[in-house]
């Protein structure tokens, strides 16, 4: 009887705790997706409906046109040099954040762009690059011809370093709040130098905050359509912008699906190959 209490009472918790997050998951992630996997097996009807018969053809046609192949690696390029960028500002960023004395005041600052509308971000950044803008009229004031900044691949690259810098700057900075500074002492008494000890001390302990900064970064970057839209002025076209059009002017919700899976599919073997080389690390480490 008490092991039977015990069974239903701990049956009773885990619904409590665990239920409402796996009904959230289920209504929102699994039915959503599973239905788009299905509507990606349809075909476009008449009036741009999903009719029948279930097949791989969307499957199969974005996969033997090139220009669809050629936006797909559009997207993975931009978004890993736009990350890779991130990285590279965002990273010694968190550590000035976490050794200053100001940090409430900084951190404040990453998350204050978070106050305003994403599409007035977006929009101010054509106000500062276009050829009118802020950045001609002091380029002109020194006597320089103006710079065609807008639209432009560089102005894409920009508002999505922009935009993603605090998605990476605050996971890192809480694994950064959590770095025992007592390994870098001992590598320094060992007699490494200020580098390696860096390397070997340091930076294994920032690797969860730069992988989450990594994906929160990465994701979306090669997904965006909003950004290469509007600063790309239609020059720019990613793998979020042949998805968008599908859904609206192409009316195509079969072929619209099936890049969806395609995007997801890519991003999610990224997160397996991951895991698979960190679970081998571990494994490595303990032997």
């Amino acid at each position: 009887m008490r092991e039977s209490r015990g069974g239903s009472e701990r049956l009773r918790l885990a619904w409590i705790t665990v239920g409402p997050g796996a009904f959230w998951l289920l209504l929102f992630v699994l039915i959503p997706t599973l239905l788009m996997f299905v509507a990606s097996l349809l075909s476009r009807g008449d009036f741009g409906t999903l009719s029948l018969p279930l097949g791989l053809r969307n499957y199969l046609r974005f996969f033997s046109d090139p220009v669809y192949l050629e936006i797909i690696g559009l997207s993975v390029w931009i978004g890993f040099w736009s990350t890779l960028l991130t990285i590279v500002l965002g990273y010694p960023l968190a550590f000035y954040i976490a050794g200053s004395k100001r940090k409430q005041v900084l951190l404040l600052m990453v998350i204050i762009p978070f106050f305003t509308n994403f599409l007035i971000r977006v929009y101010a950044w054509i106000v500062i690059l276009q050829k009118e803008g802020l950045v001609n009229a002091f380029i002109t004031a020194f006597g320089l011809p103006p710079a065609d900044l807008f639209p432009s691949t560089f102005a894409v690259y920009l508002a999505s370093v922009y935009t993603y810098l605090p998605f990476f700057v605050l996971p890192l900075y809480a694994a950064v709040e959590r770095i025992d500074w007592s390994l870098l002492e001992a590598a320094y008494d060992l007699g490494a130098p200020p580098v390696r000890a860096f390397w070997e001390a340091i930076f294994p302990q920032t690797v969860p905050g730069l992988f989450a900064g990594f994906l929160l970064t990465f994701i979306p970057a090669v997904g965006t359509f909003v950004i290469s839209d509007l600063l790309g002025g239609g020059k720019v076209v990613l793998i979020g912008n042949l998805i968008q059009q599908q859904f609206t002017s192409a009316q195509n919700w079969a072929f619209g699906s099936a890049v969806s899976m395609i995007l997801m599919a890519l991003v999610l073997l990224g997160l397996w190959l991951y895991a698979r080389t960190q679970g081998e690390r571990g494994m490595d480490q303990l032997v």
